[in-house]
C-alpha cells in the first residue's frame, strides 16, 4: 500500500455551522464556455463561505502580515513546532477512510521536482482562472526560493495536481482522482467527492510503497470561496503537500494552526519549510533521529534566541 498523508483545512466558526471544500478534473481550456447558471448547491456554498470569511475578518483572523511584534518565536519554539507539524499526522488511514487521530510519522518530502498542474472546473470563468494561475505561479516561485527545491507550474507530466472546482463538479471527480492517485481506496476517494461543508480544502500526498519520498499529490480547493479564503486554502494545501502535513495549536505565527489567525504563509512557516528541505533531514527519519538536527537548524536560523 502506498504511503499517504492527508491535510485538511477546516472551519472554526461554530456560529455559522459547518463549512466546505472542492474536487478534481482534467484540464479545461480557458476559452471553454462557462455556464451562465449556478446550481442551488453551489450558490448556497458561495453564500456560506462569504459569511465565513466576513466573520473571520470581523474577529481579526485571516491575517496577511506574516507575523509581527505580537507573535515572537524562539529557536526552541520553532524546533518544537516543526517536530509537531512535520513528524506527526493529523489523520490516520483506515479501511473506512481517513480518521482524525494524531499519530507519529517520519520526515516526508519530495526529491523529484514538483510539477504543479493547475486544473479548473468549467464553472470558473476565464478572468478568475487567470488571477488564480498568476497567484499560484508566484507562490510556487516563493516556495522554490525558500526550500531550494524545484517547484513550478508545469503541465508536462505534473505530479502535484491542484483542482479548483465547484460543489457540483467535485461529486463527479472519482475517475480523475483515481487516475491521479491510483493508490487511494474507494473510501478515500469518497472522502473527497463527499467532502462536508466543515472542510474548506484538502490535500493528499503520496509516496510509493512504504517509502517517505512523495511522488504524487492532489489538492482540492472550493471555487465558491471568496478571494482571501480561496488564497488561504492555496497557501496551506500547497505547503502541506510539500511535507508539513500536521497542524499544531501552539504554532504561531503559522498557517499550520486550525485557529485561522493567519491566512497566508508566515515567516515561521518559511523557516519550517527551509528546515524540511535541508539535506540533513532525510526522508524516513523519525523524531529521535531528526530532533538533534531540527534543534541545530532552528538555532542557526533564529540566531539561537532561546
Amino acid at each position: 500500500m502506498a504511503g499517504l498523508a492527508l491535510a485538511i483545512l477546516t472551519g472554526c466558526t461554530p456560529a455559522l455551522g459547518p463549512a466546505p471544500v472542492a474536487p478534481a478534473q482534467r484540464p479545461v481550456d480557458v476559452a471553454a464556455p462557462v455556464p451562465q447558471t449556478v446550481s442551488p448547491a453551489s450558490a448556497a456554498a458561495r453564500a456560506h463561505y462569504a459569511r465565513v470569511q466576513a466573520q473571520l475578518l470581523s474577529q481579526g483572523l485571516l491575517r496577511t502580515d506574516g507575523g509581527g511584534p505580537d507573535t515572537p518565536f524562539t529557536d526552541r519554539m520553532l524546533a518544537e513546532n516543526f517536530i509537531r507539524i512535520a513528524l506527526y499526522d493529523e489523520y490516520a488511514r483506515t479501511a473506512g477512510g481517513p480518521v482524525q487521530r494524531m499519530t507519529q510519522s517520519r520526515i516526508r518530502k519530495w526529491e523529484a521536482p514538483v510539477r504543479v498542474g493547475l486544473r479548473f472546473g468549467a464553472s470558473t470563468p476565464p478572468d478568475r482562472r487567470a488571477a488564480d494561475t498568476a497567484r499560484v505561479a508566484s507562490f510556487l516561485q516563493r516556495l522554490s526560493r525558500v526550500t531550494g527545491h524545484p517547484i513550478a507550474l508545469d503541465d508536462n507530466a505534473p505530479n502535484f495536481f491542484i483542482q479548483i472546482v465547484s460543489e457540483d463538479e467535485r461529486r463527479a471527480l472519482g475517475p480523475q482522482i483515481r487516475a491521479a492517485l491510483p493508490g487511494l481506496s474507494e473510501s478515500e476517494v469518497a472522502a473527497i467527492t463527499d467532502m462536508p461543508r466543515s472542510t474548506y480544502c484538502l490535500v493528499y500526498a503520496m509516496s510509493s510503497g512504504n517509502g517517505a519520498t512523495y511522488t504524487r499529490a492532489f489538492a482540492v480547493i472550493r471555487s465558491e470561496h471568496p478571494d482571501l479564503l480561496r488564497l488561504s486554502c492555496l497557501h496551506e494545501e500547497i505547503a502541506q503537500g510539500l511535507g508539513l502535513a500536521n497542524d499544531s495549536p501552539s504554532a504561531r505565527p503559522s498557517i499550520f494552526n486550525d485557529d485561522e489567525e493567519f491566512a497566508l504563509l508566515t515567516r515561521q512557516d518559511e523557516l519550517m519549510l527551509k528546515m524540511l528541505y535541508n539535506p540533513a533531514l532525510r526522508p524516513g527519519m523519525d523524531e529521535t533521529q531528526a530532533r538533534p538536527i531540527v534543534e541545530s537548524l532552528a538555532a542557526r536560523l533564529t540566531g539561537g534566541e532561546g
